[in-house]
């Protein structure tokens, strides 16, 4: 994959790495079992960000998305938007 497509697909990693993410407090979905974990991250640029990752491999990389991108998918799963037919 080019340099450039990977940076479309990945538009955070130039802040993922700047991240605190192993100060993160990180809560299970659900918070019982072997599933994903999230946390609110702060930057230093004064966003918040929303990291996720599996709780089964924490150590691979984490996604990030901004609180914009956050709200937007909280709202398409509450309106069903990702549920199977």
């Amino acid at each position: 994959m080019s340099d450039e497509r990977r940076s479309a697909v990945d538009d955070k990693a130039h802040i993922r790495d700047e991240l605190d993410l192993d100060s993160a407090e990180w809560r299970r979905v659900p918070p019982e079992g072997n599933v994903i974990e999230y946390a609110f991250v702060p930057h230093t640029d004064g966003l918040t960000y929303v990291a996720i990752r599996s709780q089964s491999d924490p150590d691979t990389a984490a996604l990030v998305f901004t609180s914009t991108e956050w709200d937007a998918f909280i709202a398409g799963a509450r309106d069903g938007e990702f549920d199977q037919p």
